[in-house]
């Protein structure tokens, strides 16, 4: 009787395997829905200076050459818009804070502009 159980067990662990693995979303999918959508914005540059000054010099210094945070002076050679804005609303590591929700999206799509310019 103890056979038949585990037999059962066993079999129903193997369909949920089975099931959990047509119907979970894979790698690329997670990937893209986690990738923040940047809104369409013209860029300021006077506006997005002043934002820097307010929130990120502390950390990127007050000529974005690093600190306690990365050179940010020459990052538009390095990371695209995309990437600079995704780091700007997710965060990055234990050190670069998430600042979704601490700025408008529409600001934050005006720093990474501003920043992806910087080359």
């Amino acid at each position: 009787m103890h056979k038949w159980i585990m037999s059962g067990v066993f079999f129903a662990a193997c369909a949920l395997a089975i099931v959990l693995m047509f119907t979970l979303p894979g790698k690329e999918e997670v990937a893209e829905e986690a990738k923040p959508t940047m809104p369409e914005v013209t860029l300021d540059a006077g506006q997005a200076e002043a934002l820097v000054k307010a929130n990120c010099i502390s950390c990127h210094g007050d000529q974005l050459q690093g600190g306690v945070g990365p050179a940010l002076a020459n990052i538009g050679s390095q990371d695209d818009l995309e990437k600079i804005y995704s780091t700007i609303v997710k965060g990055k590591g234990g050190g670069m804070p998430s600042f979704k929700g601490k700025l408008q999206d529409e600001e934050i799509a005006n720093i990474a502009m501003w920043l992806s310019e910087k080359k």
